[in-house]
């Protein structure tokens, strides 16, 4: 999931010009937020959530579902919503998808909230935002590990 080279030079001039910045992601906070319920976290994870916003989770879970999901599907904190981890599920799996749900999310950097996360995917600040695959630690072992060896934010 990287981007193309044209869209880091596009970006790079974006994000020189104050106004184009802030009109660039007001326009990405309008469309997000009217589509798919973003809260603008500035770390995207639209494409691998089957476009649910896991931050509308009230536990702001990025990695599943918490233990108190309802036998109906409902949230347990709001139970007249249903669990974005449930819609996440049956719109991956409706599009071919489902497997995108076992990548784990490195925690979230709160530092970027009201970034946009389109800018900070084509300028490469995203890289290394998911792991393996839960369970994959990369060395053969089908265990139930789940990896570590993946740098933090801002680590190298």
């Amino acid at each position: 999931m990287r981007p193309r080279p044209g869209l880091r030079w596009l970006s790079a001039r974006i994000e020189a010009s104050g106004v184009a910045r802030s009109l660039f992601t007001q326009t990405e906070r309008l469309t997000k937020q009217t589509l798919f319920g973003c809260r603008m976290c500035g770390q995207c994870a639209l494409p691998v959530t089957g476009y649910v916003c896991p931050m509308g989770c009230p536990k702001e879970l990025r990695n599943g579902p918490c233990g108190g999901v309802g036998a109906d599907g409902g949230c347990e904190v709001y139970p007249d919503r249903r669990c974005v981890w449930v819609e996440a599920y049956e719109r991956a799996a409706g599009q071919g998808q489902a497997a995108d749900l076992r990548l784990l999310h490195l925690p979230i950097d709160h530092r970027r909230w009201g970034q946009s996360s389109w800018l900070n995917y084509w300028q490469g600040r995203d890289e290394g935002l998911w792991t393996d695959e839960a369970g994959d630690t990369g060395d053969g072992d089908t265990g139930d590990n789940v990896p570590h060896r993946q740098p933090v934010l801002g680590g190298s």
